[in-house]
């Protein structure tokens, strides 16, 4: 199974989180490189993934008509502050 790492951009549905890779090209011929960004829905049970948090997804049988990852571990956690009202 795959093993992808990035960062979830998304925690807005219920037990799922959207996960943004970014995978760098470089030209076979030229040598030019450039970063392609890459979305994935991925399965989070827990809810533990929050925006921000950088993440490691597996490749999984689908889930939903989209979802085909699930979250293994949360590999950093983005401190959050609280906003006084």
């Amino acid at each position: 199974m795959r093993h992808l790492q990035g960062i979830v951009v998304s925690d807005k549905m219920q037990k799922t989180v959207v996960v943004q890779i970014v995978h760098r090209i470089t030209h076979a011929k030229y040598g030019k490189t450039w970063e392609k960004n890459l979305r994935f829905k991925a399965h989070d049970p827990e809810g533990s993934a929050k925006m921000g948090d950088a993440v490691v997804i597996e490749e999984t049988r689908p889930l939903s008509r989209e979802k085909r990852w699930k979250v293994v571990e949360v590999i950093k956690k983005v401190e959050r502050v609280e906003s006084e009202k």
